[in-house]
């Protein structure tokens, strides 16, 4: 009896710490998922610690315990939500004609996107704080391996091809699409039609000269 009441003595606090984890984890992502919505229902606006938390039905504390600082939490919050924009788009192979649309199509629905002004400002933020370039690398790696992954599928699945290595074509894609958006955020004058996004693409079909 001594022997069972010890066994379940040590069990105890080993599933205390586990269920005490999946809450933290539930909370971490919670806080994301949270700070992604505002600053998408206010693109370039200011969310506030309080609002947050608020929102996520969390203390104000929880931010900087899980995160670091609220810079941290808008930055994967940021990237959260150009995932999501990101394989929202996937369709768009598919449905494309030829690859000169599919290139035309995606590009123009890439600077629509709404999560693209806060991820600016994550990318601004990692340049001026640098504890934060580590966080940003992280999601600008996990944003080209998908896109790599998406366009290899896509090109098996349409017979299309690309004229250099996919995980280039992806990197080169997106560095064009937040380097614009960058530009007209820090004043430069210009609109979407002056810049050749679907250029920065070399996805073909047999179609296509050169």
């Amino acid at each position: 009896m001594d022997k069972k009441r010890t066994e379940a003595r040590s069990r105890a606090p080993r599933a205390v710490s586990a269920r005490a984890r999946e809450r933290g984890r539930a909370t971490k992502r919670r806080l994301v998922e949270v700070t992604a919505e505002l600053c998408k229902e206010r693109p370039g606006g200011e969310v506030s610690v309080t609002e947050i938390a608020d929102a996520a039905d969390a203390f104000p504390n929880h931010v900087t315990y899980y995160f670091g600082s609220k810079d941290a939490l808008l930055v994967h919050a940021a990237f959260l939500g150009l995932l999501h924009d990101a394989r929202r788009l996937e369709r768009i192979g598919q449905q494309a004609p030829d690859a000169a649309a599919f290139r035309r199509n995606i590009a123009r629905a890439v600077l629509a996107m709404p999560s693209l002004p806060s991820v600016t400002r994550a990318l601004a933020a990692g340049i001026s704080k640098p504890d934060l370039a580590s966080v940003v690398d992280r999601h600008l790696q996990l944003l080209f391996r998908q896109s790599e992954r998406y366009a290899s599928r896509l090109i098996d699945s349409r017979g299309w091809r690309a004229r250099r290595p996919l995980g280039v074509e992806a990197r080169t894609f997106w560095s064009t699409a937040l380097g614009a958006v960058l530009l007209v955020r820090a004043g430069a004058h210009g609109t979407n039609a002056d810049l050749d996004l679907a250029g920065a693409l070399t996805i073909h079909d047999d179609s296509e000269p050169g």
